[in-house]
């Protein structure tokens, strides 16, 4: 076998071995569970911000979405594991404004953008840092 030979043999077997590698990683990397949180999150969160768009804030239907916002934004911890503090510094901010917004229990479309601008603000802040 000669040197060239040789040498694109290595070669080969090299990008095999880093394929192999970034292959498995994106496989381990798999989690759904975070991008699952923040579609629903968001969700929630589109529909509370079309309520007070379009002046349709029912009492009902809001607080619902504030009481699945607040049970999936305790699920940020779990969802992200291994993160940083300061990531779950900002997942407890969040979940106290949404803890406010509950307990605000807004009835119309004025408190309800009042409510959810510290939700809003929340999210904001960690996105910045973290997306």
């Amino acid at each position: 076998m000669n040197a060239r030979s040789a040498l694109l043999l290595l070669l080969g077997l090299v990008i095999g071995v880093l394929g192999t590698v970034f292959a498995m990683k994106a496989l381990g990397d798999r989690n759904p569970m975070p991008h699952a949180v923040m579609t629903v999150m968001g969700h929630h969160m589109g529909a509370l911000g079309q309520a007070v768009k379009s002046k349709q804030c029912d009492a009902a239907q809001v607080n619902d979405h504030l009481l699945r916002l607040q049970s999936t934004a305790s699920d940020i911890p779990v969802a992200f594991p291994g993160a940083e503090q300061d990531f779950l510094d900002h997942s407890g901010r969040l979940r106290t404004a949404l803890q406010n917004a509950v307990q605000a229990h807004p009835t119309d479309c004025a408190a309800l953008a009042q409510a959810i601008k510290p939700v809003g603000d929340a999210c904001q802040s960690c996105h910045q840092q973290y997306r």
